[in-house]
């Protein structure tokens, strides 16, 4: 049912897509203190087979979106940034219905004093968690696949404060350093986990529905620029690192990444993915990749600097 009231909304916003005039809008507003942007992604496939099709193949269709919106306010040495970036998608298979291929929720403000042309002082908060169930497929015994799940909205879902010094050498890089840097990792109904994450699911205890790190350290560098012509580079990189527990294996590192190639101004192309090493989760490295053909659309009011 829920993935029928995203297909929904996920048509809907192609309507709205599809009646924009534009795929780019610019409005400076050289009066206003805040520099806002809008960015929209909508990216669609479809395959079907005649009965008869001899080169076998399924009939799916599938959809991705993302949702991205930047606010942020500068007066004097004071400046706050705020960002909400969401993504995601599915696929419908004949005969194996909805799947999910992409999902990320994450919320972002921060309020910063500068210091200097490059230096600023800030404190931030940050959410970061999914928008539906997450399942793996695996067969039993008797060769039947099975549907386990493995994560949910605020399951889990990673909330951090962080407390520092932020480096910004240029409009398009910039380092986050926090010394102090407390996070609070909940899981709702941890017990739905235990078979398929673990005893502690996500660093949870069972038990408990979160878990709290006070004393650690987390670093966040942001890069966004146009490296060629049409042609951005966006990724954000996060690592964290909790005092108590310090060890080279149990520090956190995550690593999104996207290519975005404007082929003309209603349509692009986009490589991406997220690479994660969390210990709490897996002993591995987890690597998610995404090919995006599809419509984009931007507004803001102020102009990009040359």
């Amino acid at each position: 049912m829920k993935e029928k009231i995203v297909l929904t909304v996920v048509v809907a916003l192609i309507l709205f897509a599809a009646s924009s005039a534009q795929a780019q809008i610019i409005k400076p507003d050289t009066l206003s203190h805040w520099h806002k942007k809008f960015s929209f992604g909508l990216n669609f496939n479809q395959a079907s087979f005649s009965s008869n099709w001899k080169g076998g193949g399924i009939n799916s269709v599938g959809f991705n979106s993302l949702v991205n919106y930047k606010a942020n306010y500068a007066k004097g040495k004071s400046k706050w940034d705020n960002e909400i970036d969401l993504l995601y998608g599915f696929v419908n298979n004949s005969g194996q219905g909805f799947r999910k291929t992409l999902d990320r929720m994450y919320l972002d403000t921060k309020y910063g004093h500068a210091l200097n042309k490059n230096w600023d002082l800030f404190t931030s908060l940050n959410f970061l968690s999914q928008f539906s169930k997450g399942y793996k497929y695996e067969n039993d015994a008797a060769g039947v696949e099975q549907r386990l799940i493995i994560s949910d909205i605020l399951a889990p879902a990673f909330i951090t404060s962080a407390w520092g010094a932020e480096y910004h050498p240029t409009n398009y890089f910039k380092v986050r350093l926090s010394p102090f840097a407390p996070r609070v990792t909940i899981v709702k109904d941890p017990t739905r986990f235990t078979r398929t994450v673990g005893p502690e699911p996500y660093g949870v205890d069972s038990t408990k529905t979160t878990r709290f790190e006070w004393l650690a350290f987390q670093l966040l560098a942001e890069f966004d620029k146009e490296i060629f012509k049409n042609v951005n580079l966006k990724w954000r990189y996060v690592m964290f690192a909790n005092y108590e527990t310090l060890q080279l294996k149990t520090i956190d590192h995550r690593l999104d990444l996207m290519l975005t190639s404007k082929v003309n101004k209603f349509i692009t192309v986009s490589l991406g993915g997220i690479l994660l090493y969390d210990y709490d989760q897996d002993s591995g490295a987890q690597v998610s990749q995404l090919f995006n053909f599809g419509f984009a659309y931007t507004f803001q009011n102020y102009e990009d600097p040359k």
